[in-house]
């Protein structure tokens, strides 16, 4: 079992953003030395009140340069924001900075209003991520190419430099929309799955058809599944809960209000799941929130809440979202850290 942790480098209300990257680069620092698997960065875009990453391959070269051990991956980076050989150039820099410690993880992220300020269609988002994603590839796996497609066209180009893992650094996608699971198992691909409020047992029939289309294509072993969930670590039950509650509550408002305007930016029928989601996270209370997904509590409790998890999704990794609202204090998270790797990570 990997185990990593969602960094936002979260924003601190009324403070610069030079707190903030201090802030957030000690939780880094924390990670290292207690012997996280891996650093998991987002990239999040015109949100002042929520987070300062929105360059996570530039942040993710300078935890290269302050660590040794851990991994650095990429939760997500949004493909179709940026150009593909930019990307690849820059994702085989930071392979080189880290050693191979870089694991790509690439997505088309779901806030409408980021792609309105790129002024990019979210309507061309697949498209986009589809095309991107197979440019990376054979810009790391071929010494020169070329390539015309919708919307990006190049003549004999060479990306330099070349990877350090080789042919590419390790690949994972976040899976959401049904095709994009059987299509994931011919590939070959390692994938995300992502909870909110939801059960990650919803995922179970997914699951089974990435596994068969994994044998399927004969891929040695089986397909490596990912899991990204809120959670939260504390000497006690009770003290896991006054710690997280604050954050995950907020957390879900602000994922309605972003749901929300992404689903009326993109004219989101009013009886669609996008909205039923928007209303079950606007009113849902702790008590509902933690029957999900949620592995909340002592060391004991959540080494059992994730072995269950681990049983039943066949779970290769975890990703802890432990701050995802922004409300923990950097020292109970740094806590919940050394709790994580110190004592449910070695019952794995």
């Amino acid at each position: 079992m990997e185990f990593g942790i969602y960094h936002e480098f979260v924003s601190l209300p009324g403070r610069p953003d030079s707190d903030a990257f201090h802030e957030a680069f000690g939780i880094v620092d924390a990670a290292e030395t207690y012997g996280l698997d891996v650093m998991w960065l987002a990239e999040l875009h015109f949100d002042p009140a929520r987070s300062v990453l929105s360059s996570p391959m530039l942040v993710a070269a300078a935890i290269a340069g302050r660590t040794e051990r851990m991994k650095i991956g990429t939760s997500v980076q949004v493909l179709p924001l940026n150009n593909p050989l930019r990307i690849a150039e820059e994702g085989a820099t930071l392979d080189h900075i880290c050693q191979g410690r870089f694991i790509f993880g690439v997505g088309r992220s779901g806030v409408a209003y980021t792609y309105d300020n790129y002024n990019i269609s979210y309507a061309e988002s697949k498209e986009r991520f589809n095309e991107a994603l197979e440019i990376i590839e054979r810009a790391w796996k071929e010494p020169k190419f070329s390539h015309k497609g919708k919307f990006y066209e190049f003549n004999d180009v060479s990306v330099v430099p070349r990877p350090f893992q080789q042919p590419t650094p390790e690949i994972r996608v976040a899976a959401q929309s049904p095709e994009t699971f059987p299509m994931l198992g011919e590939q070959g691909k390692g994938m995300f799955l992502s909870v909110r409020h939801e059960n990650a047992n919803m995922f179970l029939s997914y699951i089974d058809i990435y596994q068969k289309s994994w044998a399927a294509a004969s891929h040695p072993g089986r397909g490596k599944v990912y899991l990204r969930a809120a959670g939260f670590v504390a000497p006690t039950d009770a003290e896991a809960h006054e710690r997280y509650k604050p954050t995950l509550m907020h957390h879900y408002r602000s994922q309605a209000n972003l749901l929300a305007d992404s689903a009326k930016r993109l004219n989101t029928p009013l009886d669609s799941p996008r909205w039923k989601t928007v209303e079950r996270l606007r009113t849902i209370t702790y008590e509902e929130a933690i029957q999900g997904t949620v592995l909340v509590g002592s060391p004991e409790t959540v080494t059992r809440q994730l072995k269950a998890l681990e049983q039943e999704l066949g779970l290769n990794g975890i990703q802890f979202e432990f701050n995802g609202g922004g409300k923990v204090e950097p020292a109970h998270e740094k806590e919940a850290l050394r709790l994580l790797c110190r004592e449910v990570k070695p019952a794995f």
